[in-house]
Parts: C-alpha cells; sequence; structure tokens
C-alpha cells in the first residue's frame, strides 16, 4: 500500500502531470486503485510488484509533489492462510 501525502498547494499539478505524462511508473509496478481524503491531503493505493526495489523508480517522478509511504500489505485471505498453516 503507498500512502501519498500531498505537498501544500501541489494537488492542481498533480493532476496536470497524470492527465500530461500519466502514472510514471515502471514496468513491472501494477496500480491496482486509489482512494483520496476529502480534504484532498491524502491519496490512499493499492500497487502490485515482486520487486519493491520498483518503487524509488516510480516515486522519483512525483516527490517534488507529494511525500510517500510504502508498506507492504497481503489480503485478509493470504494472512489467514498463512496463519492455518502454522
Amino acid at each position: 500500500m503507498v500512502v501519498e501525502h500531498f505537498k501544500e498547494g501541489a494537488v492542481p499539478e498533480v493532476y496536470r502531470r497524470f492527465r500530461e505524462r500519466g502514472r510514471l511508473m515502471p514496468d513491472g509496478l501494477k496500480y491496482v486503485s486509489s482512494w483520496i481524503d476529502t480534504d484532498l491531503k491524502v491519496c490512499f493505493q493499492i500497487m502490485e510488484t515482486d520487486d519493491a526495489s520498483l518503487f524509488p523508480r516510480w516515486t522519483e517522478n512525483w516527490d517534488d509533489l507529494m511525500d510517500f509511504e510504502i508498506a507492504p500489505v497481503r489480503t485478509s485471505a493470504e494472512i489467514a492462510a498463512l496463519v492455518e498453516r502454522g
């Protein structure tokens, strides 16, 4: 999961860049879905990859407009299966 914290006043530029250039993600990093808080300050984003080293290559395209938190997560079903296996 990626949590993006928009820098003060950056939201219009974020959406302009996205419209003009897309997500700017390297091959192997897949966007799944996202949600933005109603104050337009934080975006919660689900991404998929087998290579965590791709995240810095992606975030460097946006770090002038936002700060990032990246947390590896699994679905509840995946965790349940791991716990059952013991």
